[in-house]
């Protein structure tokens, strides 16, 4: 009865709220101790309760469903001494809150993920993570704070205080060392300290070839190897594999001993290098690094600024100086995988005669009515599909088989504990930096709401005109028809992981029909997932790592074809 009356109903209202609200649940004080060694820090203070100590703690942290719990606040501000205090307010995930957390036993930790200030050329200030030296990884860049991990008894309906020092510090990251076969160079880009008001750095680290102090005449051809930050040239080494070296097991690949197969990958590419009929080339892989994630997509953005610029004319120019390349874009190439294939892809199509092929595997999204699972244009929501009566979650992560592990939702709300304003450093977000436009607050414009998933149609408008390189081919076809001809070749398993085979299908179907005609390739892997790069004759787990030997063969067969008359096709074939 007491259902008909509104006091009532208004009474068992807030009893039921206030009964699911627990107000003595346990409480996490994070110190900066006196220690630290800055007086005053911005950041994001990131919490870390994991279920078992097999790693530390922050090294558990991922998106997936079985992934550590993390929590996360911004400070500013945050001053030796001080204490922040993190309760059942915060956001977390994949539990929302600490109510939400099993009563048990857990092991953690926290971060403080130390923020920069910018004073952008635009006149807006924001606040981003540090310039990085460890490829914008927060669990390694130097200078952030760490704790150290420790076990804890929880229940969440203690009325407890759980107190954690910041007292470790991480340290400073050594820059590689020359050697016969791996160079480096650095360069300060004048495009881009401009943009960010401070200081930019770019690296390269180029595998220069065999012999190449004893032909000082010889001028070479130059591949870029697209992909995430590289600490160093990698999958590259002068000795074999040590006979001792204790096996590890790949989930990933279900493969007992992975590591002794990558070592002596390592080995087989340092031995077909050193071969008599392997072309001389350059190969360098790029450390473009910034304040938003690990690389910067290669092209111009308007919250990262014109890397694209920084990349192809101080950069690249620069590596061709001090290592002798031809300097021409008939002898330049780009591949890569992933983010890697993305770039390879897009710097090609927007420096089309900088550039002589793109061998682009496993792409990120290029035709954004496929970016992924959701198609920007005409979906509402980039987290369910909404039907009449229910909605179905968006997939965002299978196997070869269909089976699912993660979801569109899972993804977004772990990044949005990682940081806010498209600064948790993941994929989403750098996404968004990359392709919005710059917002009123200095931030990227998001592209959906992070909470909720509704697309923001004005901003994928800008997306499709910008970024959406499928669409952009299509558009200025006419004129990009010609300078790109045979220089297209795109890769991708039909089983990829996150469904990035599902733009390139719209995307052949664009090429296919083109006119003049692109006369160039796409292929796709049989049941592969990703990151496959053409390669029928293994499996991922080999092919992966065998970038350089499969397509430099292709690249030589390329230049013979389409060289100018009277290029230099001797001085570097010794």
């Amino acid at each position: 009865m007491c259902f008909k009356n509104i006091f009532c109903r208004l009474v068992l209202t807030f009893s039921l709220f206030f009964s699911t609200q627990n107000l003595n649940a346990v409480t996490f004080e994070l110190k900066l101790p006196e220690s630290a060694p800055e007086k005053i820090y911005d950041g994001r203070l990131i919490l870390i309760l994991a279920a078992s100590n097999k790693l530390e703690p922050m090294y558990q942290v991922n998106s997936s469903f079985d992934g550590a719990q993390i929590f996360g606040i911004n400070v500013e501000g945050f001053k030796r001494g001080e204490t922040k205090t993190i309760g059942n307010d915060v956001l977390g995930f994949p539990a929302k809150n600490i109510e939400s957390i099993p009563k048990g036993e857990y092991y953690v930790q926290a971060v403080l993920h130390k923020y920069q200030t910018f004073n952008l050329a635009s006149g807006k200030t924001v606040k981003l993570p540090a310039i990085p030296s460890a490829g914008q990884n927060w669990k390694k860049e130097p200078g952030n704070l760490v704790s150290k991990p420790f076990k804890v008894i929880f229940d969440p309906t203690d009325n407890n205080i759980i107190n954690i020092i910041l007292s470790e510090v991480n340290p400073n990251i050594q820059e590689p060392k020359d050697t016969e076969y791996i160079r480096h160079i650095k360069i300060r880009s004048q495009l881009l300290s401009e943009f960010w008001g401070t200081d930019i750095f770019l690296r390269a680290h180029v595998l220069v070839p065999h012999d190449f102090d004893k032909h000082p005449q010889a001028r070479f051809p130059l591949s870029i190897f697209h992909g995430h930050f590289p600490s160093n040239f990698g999958g590259f080494s002068e000795t074999p594999p040590d006979p001792k070296l204790v096996c590890k097991y790949s989930q990933r690949f279900d493969l007992d001993c992975y590591n002794k197969i990558v070592a002596q990958e390592s080995y087989d590419l340092y031995q077909y290098w050193v071969a008599q009929d392997t072309p001389r080339m350059l190969i360098a892989e790029i450390d473009h690094s910034n304040p938003y994630y690990d690389d910067s997509y290669a092209v111009n953005s308007d919250n990262l600024g014109p890397y694209g610029d920084a990349i192809t004319y101080e950069l690249i120019p620069a590596i061709e100086r001090e290592f002798r390349g031809i300097g021409e874009g008939w002898a330049r190439f780009l591949y890569g995988g992933s983010t890697g294939g993305w770039e390879a892809l897009a710097v090609q199509v927007k420096y089309p005669e900088e550039y002589n092929g793109a061998f682009a595997a496993c792409p990120d999204p290029i035709d954004f009515r496929q970016f992924t699972t959701i198609n920007l244009y005409e979906d509402d929501n980039a987290y369910f599909r909404k039907g009449s009566f229910t909605k179905i979650d968006r997939p965002s992560h299978r196997n070869y088989l269909g089976h699912l592990s993660g979801y569109m939702e899972m993804d977004n709300h772990w990044e949005l504990v990682l940081g806010d304003k498209s600064r948790s450093g993941q994929q989403w977000d750098i996404w968004e930096a990359v392709y919005s436009p710059n917002g009123e607050d200095g931030y990227p414009q998001r592209i959906w709401n992070k909470k909720t998933g509704k697309i923001n149609k004005s901003v994928a408008a800008y997306w499709r005109e910008n970024y959406d390189l499928r669409y952009i081919m299509e558009r200025d076809w006419a004129e990009l028809g010609p300078k790109l001809k045979g220089k297209i070749h795109i890769y991708v398993g039909d089983m990829d992981n996150f469904y990035l085979n599902n733009a390139v299908y719209l995307t052949e179907k664009f090429l296919e029909n083109a006119a003049p005609a692109y006369e160039g390739v796409i292929d796709y892997g049989d049941r592969h997932e990703h990151c496959w790069n053409g390669d029928h004759e293994n499996s991922n787990a080999i092919s992966r790592l065998r970038y350089n030997t499969f397509y430099v063969p292709q690249i030589l067969k390329r230049i013979e074809k389409s060289a100018p008359k009277g290029a230099d096709l001797k001085s570097w074939r010794y």
